[in-house]
């Protein structure tokens, strides 16, 4: 089997998002050819509390190395908290070592954080090993240009540009989670050749929704009332949000007057609705979804909680919800990866979206829920009878909507993306042995 040598400083129990990456590859990756070893740094070494029921999700034989860094609290005081600069010693060493013993086809390095990346240079000149670089955020940022040229993130930023096309230019393959980021470093080193740069999304593992409604996490702050029929919307309340929730209020108050008793038993669950992080204390002002409830006389059938909840949280609230709610706004344009996770709950959806979205086209050809579409405010208006059909038909018949079709989503899942990251090792390596020869 090729071998495959995946550098990630953040894997579970981290709770950092970039971990997703290498969680899935490392699962996946046997079936398409490729054996992987994670290198990464031990939890201990890390800022943020580890998560074991994340660490739950990784299959008991993959094969992973942790090592040591300088502890946050020896090095805050120097202002470093950046993971990637306090273990790049240790990662430089263990490289050396992995490389010589398991002798990779291919080394990935996967970020934020980013400095490792820096280490391309040496991994090609020693091992002659060709690296793949992924770019799960931009090193270099649009965001990043806005900041004060002598505040932390302006000379952050400074360092990016500067240090980045060092990275960039030994690597034997650059992949990023779209097209478009590709396309704006294509646009800074024109002499990097832009056939060897690939977009792949992060995805989804359908499976850890399995695993989360037979054990949800422990440490869960939201309960979903087991006795309700919870239908579940889990992300920020879009700016132009407000005029779709008002139509699934509006909605929600005609299926009460039609079906008082049944009503009693549905709640609206909102999750995540502000962008404060997980576990702040909750600003009344922060409520973005009570106010329009309370206008449209549904406020007692409806829980808003708007800080973030953990990533396995958020799953597991949507693996157990009773039916899934995604909301766009009365714009056309929504990033659909956002609907995927619903999709693959394997939990029947009600979807408002407008009609020219993408994300309204999928959701209509997958089947498994109620797509609703709307063409302008005045067609928005008038889906409130369609709502409240909806919402009678979640709570008294879920079963008739049948299942989401796979194949909806099956380029976006774990699976998918390892074969993709498959096909690139591949031609990274072919591409090295061509070079070599």
């Amino acid at each position: 089997m090729n071998r495959v040598l995946i550098v990630s400083l953040n894997f579970p129990p981290s709770t950092i998002a970039s971990v997703h990456r290498a969680r899935h590859l490392a699962k996946h990756l046997p079936a398409h050819g490729w054996q992987p070893r994670i290198l990464t740094i031990d939890e201990r070494f890390h800022k943020e509390p580890p998560d074991p029921g994340l660490a739950a999700l990784v299959p008991a034989d993959v094969d992973v190395v942790r090592l040591g860094a300088l502890p946050y609290s020896a090095t805050r005081w120097l202002g470093i908290g950046d993971l990637a600069l306090r273990s790049l010693v240790p990662l430089k060493r263990a490289l050396d070592r992995h490389c010589a013993s398991f002798k990779p086809h291919v080394v990935l390095i996967t970020g934020w954080p980013f400095y490792e990346m820096l280490l391309t240079r040496h991994l090609r000149k020693r091992f002659g090993v060709p690296v793949v670089l992924d770019f799960q955020d931009p090193w270099v940022s649009a965001e990043g240009a806005t900041r004060p040229r002598l505040s932390k993130g302006g000379l952050a930023h400074l360092l990016a540009r500067t240090l980045e096309p060092f990275a960039v230019r030994p690597a034997a393959w650059i992949t990023s989670v779209s097209d478009t980021q590709n396309a704006e470093m294509a646009a800074r080193y024109p002499w990097f050749n832009g056939t060897r740069m690939t977009g792949i999304p992060i995805g989804g593992d359908p499976e850890d929704f399995d695993a989360l409604r037979v054990a949800p996490p422990a440490s869960s702050t939201i309960r979903l009332d087991p006795a309700m029929l919870n239908l579940c919307y889990v992300g920020t309340f879009l700016p132009r949000a407000g005029e779709v929730v008002r139509a699934l209020f509006k909605g929600a108050a005609l299926f009460r007057a039609e079906h008082p008793d049944l009503a009693k038993r549905v709640r609206f669950v909102f999750v995540g609705t502000s962008n404060q992080p997980a576990g702040a204390a909750v600003d009344p002002s922060s409520h973005r979804v009570m106010p329009i409830a309370a206008d449209e006389g549904v406020a007692d059938m409806v829980e808003e909680h708007p800080p973030r909840v953990p990533y396995l949280e958020a799953l597991a609230l949507q693996a157990n919800a009773h039916a899934i709610l995604m909301l766009g706004s009365d714009e056309p344009h929504y990033t659909a990866s956002k609907i995927y996770p619903g999709m693959m709950s394997g939990r029947p959806f009600l979807s408002i979206f407008h009609a020219a979205s993408s994300a309204h086209r999928i959701l209509s050809e997958a089947g498994g829920g109620v797509a609703l579409g709307f063409g302008d405010l005045a067609e928005l208006a008038e889906q409130p009878r369609a709502i409240a059909l909806a919402l009678e038909r979640l709570a008294t018949s879920p079963q008739s909507l049948g299942a989401v079709d796979p194949l909806a989503y099956a380029a976006v899942t774990a699976d998918a993306v390892s074969q993709r990251f498959a096909d690139v090792f591949e031609a990274a390596r072919c591409g090295a042995e061509g070079q070599a020869q």
